[in-house]
């Protein structure tokens, strides 16, 4: 028998302290910070480059081998590192992260926001301390979240019908780092053909604004580094958790049969996107374009799937807060890191792939077009009839086929209110106190007695 809520402020005091007390223990215990190394990488190279005459890829961090691999433009958004010194850097980008965050947290919940107050909020974050990506996002000092705060911002403004300037963060997203190009290709699906143009425009702009400030460079990414991907790390490592994850730890070196996995889920992708936007259900779309993204980039390791926050959000609205509470939970329990040393076998094939099967089924299954459990459907029309979204589970777009409305187009971008106070709930009962099998073993990669970067390869790349 599940325990009922406290209703009183004191007893919600009480239970969110001693969740916050639970989480802390939790993320001091299990080995898995990971000292800033990324954005040690970052800060190198950009003072390497501006202040010591060096070239961007060429920096490693001392004593790995290990430097900058993002296309240019990344460096020279983050040229005012050059005016920071290391510790200011690192302030700097936790805050950037947690207002990124607080963005992600604020486009996914809609108008329902403001209806959960703190008790709501505060379950929120020590759901979200739990989570594994977003742990490693904010401890390797990531852009992730800064990455998906763009391009929700463009969902946001496509679903709501403010699409002068839908496409742009899109645009500088892909510039920055190429995953995010496959959103460009949901605007093509989706038929935005302005949105599309926009958002290509401003990726190529950029791009050319970084060719104009380092010629060199560019050539070097654009010819050589990005073909290159013993520089980012070994495909094979248990934290790349994409399709060419899964085959390399099968010990597949094919790149015809990778291709093959790649265009499948694409098709995959495409079908389920284009029925979304039939659908009007953009954080659908979008939903489902971050998890194709992880799946066919070649790698995609475990920080960079903060990309499945918005099908959790997808299926609270939608009424599977079960589902996606144990599917959270599993994504806090760092358990493919249980065949770090030896991914072989059944086991091995099931386990060490956990989060990318969590992906693969979230890409097939998550619900598309469907209304909140409590929304009334006695009428088709969207202009007058649709009912207020609960706390629970707000609506994000109408799952009519009809025409969207002023009325339906203001609440298309609104998602599950509070996303994870409830479904994050399920996962704080699983996975908040520490176990012995979620420890790491000693002096491993990306463990707090040996930090790495999740570029680390073990061994590294030669």
């Amino acid at each position: 028998m599940t325990p009922a809520p406290p209703r009183t402020d004191r007893g919600r005091l009480l239970l969110v302290l001693a969740l916050a007390t639970l989480v802390t223990v939790f993320t001091a215990t299990v080995p898995l910070l990971r000292d800033w190394f990324d954005l040690r990488v970052y800060y190198g190279s950009i003072d390497s480059w501006v202040h010591h005459g060096g070239r961007i890829y060429d920096y490693r961090v001392p004593g790995t081998t290990y430097g900058f691999t993002y296309p240019p433009f990344a460096a020279v958004v983050m040229l005012p590192m050059a005016l920071l010194d290391l510790h200011t850097a690192i302030a700097a980008a936790l805050l950037l992260n947690l207002a990124a965050l607080v963005l992600v947290l604020r486009l996914l919940a809609g108008p329902a926001w403001r209806r959960h107050g703190w008790y709501g909020w505060a379950l929120t974050a020590c759901a979200l301390a739990l989570f594994e990506p977003l742990r490693d996002t904010l401890s390797f000092g990531q852009v992730n979240l800064l990455l998906l705060a763009l391009v929700l911002t463009d969902a946001a403004l496509i679903a709501t019908g403010r699409t002068r300037w839908a496409g742009v963060g899109i645009g500088l997203a892909a510039a920055i780092k190429l995953t995010p190009a496959l959103f460009i290709g949901l605007l093509l699906v989706a038929r935005r053909w302005r949105a599309a143009a926009v958002a290509t425009v401003v990726a190529l702009g950029a791009t050319a604004l970084a060719a104009s400030a380092d010629p060199e460079a560019s050539r070097f990414y654009w010819t050589e580094a990005l073909w290159d991907t013993s520089r980012v790390g070994r495909l094979g490592y248990v934290s790349n958790q994409s399709v060419q994850g899964i085959l390399a730890r099968l010990g597949e070196p094919d790149r015809a049969v990778w291709a093959a996995a790649v265009l499948l889920v694409l098709g995959v992708w495409a079908l389920r996107a284009r029925r979304a936007v039939a659908a009007g259900d953009w954080t659908a779309a979008f939903a489902l374009t971050g998890l194709a993204a992880c799946l066919v980039s070649p790698i995609t390791w475990v920080h960079h799937l903060v990309w499945l926050l918005p099908s959790f959000a997808v299926l609270i609205r939608t009424g599977h807060a079960r589902i996606a509470g144990a599917l959270y939970a599993v994504l806090c329990t760092s358990v493919v890191w249980l065949w770090f040393d030896d991914a072989s076998g059944v086991d091995g094939f099931l386990g060490s792939n956990t989060y990318a099967w969590i992906t693969l089924g979230l890409l097939l299954w998550l619900p598309v077009g469907q209304q909140p459990p409590d929304r009334r459907t006695g009428s088709r029309s969207t202009s007058t009839t649709t009912a207020a979204p609960s706390p629970a589970a707000p609506a994000i777009s109408p799952a009519s086929d009809q025409p969207e409305s002023a009325a339906s187009r203001g609440t298309a971008a609104a998602t599950a209110g509070g996303v994870f106070a409830a479904g994050g709930a399920a996962a704080l009962d699983t996975s908040s106190e520490p176990t012995g099998s979620t420890r790491l073993p000693a002096l491993k990669p990306q463990s707090s007695s040996e930090r790495a970067s999740s570029y680390t390869a073990d061994p590294p790349p030669s």
